[in-house]
């Protein structure tokens, strides 16, 4: 057996607890300490776990020279974090988004690159195993070709006190947190994304950014995307993302997936649904293997950085009302 990376959590918030559970349950990695801003936050989550609590990276650097870190803070704080972290040579898994805009995220992957340690994205959903199979199912040829791709991310939850609706701190509404997701699915499913359309629904919850919005996507192969986001409606599908092509569907579920062909009147489930903290385990093991040499880490920084261009051109499409063509730096599949 291998000795355990030791890890670093910086940020003590809500998505730190998934981290914390993927940490205890993988051999791979031991987390040694917390760092948060709030004394009793980090002090909260590093007991639960026997490790070491503190307020600032630097202290936590120098008491526990640790192989790697997990950065679940606000996305505006990703770039001064994440360059402390690499520059010191630890190896960091960022939240996503991975920073908000272009040049802040191009900053991070040239870091990255010139200390020779590895940036990734966190975007569980491609580590989920029905995703991983659906992309099977699509590669095989089987649905033919594709033509359309839908994504539906809504959920009714109040945002009215939380740092995602701080367009200084988050970068935006519901397009950059739950977006972030759909355009990496994307990119995993049909490759690099050519233009864009984002466009804005009614505001309900009085916020300073979008809580509702559509966007639309063409990748440079031709699909066409159409993407659902919202904090204050449900669309109460039983699917979030479904593929049309032109022998048949694969339909990716909360509680099962299923692939249907055209010759066919059958469905067939082939996964169970979406199981949130197995997706966390893996994503962190993949990670901690990327570490050792021993996969291929499956989120690579270019992914990430593409991740926030496109992102960039949908806020730009938002306030021109029209299409924004994507920069052709886009060009990792």
């Amino acid at each position: 057996m291998k000795e355990p990376l030791s890890f670093v959590l910086v940020g003590a918030g809500a998505i730190a607890q998934s981290y914390v559970q993927a940490l205890t349950q993988t051999q791979l990695a031991a987390l040694v300490a917390v760092v948060d801003t709030r004394p009793e936050a980090a002090k909260a989550v590093a007991e639960a776990v026997g490790a070491r609590a503190f307020a600032t990276i630097e202290e936590a650097l120098l008491a526990t020279n640790p192989d790697a870190a997990i950065v679940c803070t606000p996305p505006s704080t990703h770039p001064e974090l994440c360059i402390k972290l690499l520059e010191k040579g630890v190896h960091v898994l960022c939240e996503k988004p991975l920073a908000v805009g272009y040049a802040n995220a191009r900053r991070m992957v040239d870091t990255a690159a010139r200390c020779g340690v590895i940036l990734t994205m966190g975007s569980k959903f491609r580590y989920v195993e029905d995703m991983v199979r659906a992309k099977a199912i699509v590669s095989s040829g089987v649905l033919g070709e594709i033509i359309l791709f839908e994504n539906t991310f809504t959920s009714r939850v109040d945002m009215t006190k939380r740092w995602n609706s701080n367009p200084k701190i988050s970068g935006g509404g519901v397009l950059i947190d739950n977006g972030t997701h759909s355009v990496d699915l994307i990119r995993y499913f049909l490759g690099p994304i050519a233009e864009v359309q984002a466009v804005e629904g009614k505001r309900l919850q009085g916020l300073e950014v979008e809580d509702t919005a559509r966007l639309f996507v063409r990748s440079m192969s031709g699909v066409m995307a159409s993407v659902d986001l919202s904090w204050s409606l449900n669309k109460e599908r039983d699917s979030y993302l479904d593929i049309y092509g032109s022998a048949g569907i694969v339909r990716v579920g909360w509680k099962e997936s299923k692939y249907q062909q055209a010759s066919s009147p059958n469905w067939v489930v082939f996964a169970n649904g979406y199981d949130k903290q197995a997706a966390f385990r893996r994503q962190l093991e993949n990670f901690c293997n990327a570490i050792v040499g021993d996969e291929r880490l499956l989120i690579t920084s270019d992914d990430a950085l593409a991740s926030v261009q496109v992102m960039e051109a949908a806020y730009q499409s938002m306030a021109a009302s029209h299409w924004v063509f994507v920069d052709a730096k886009d060009k990792a599949a």
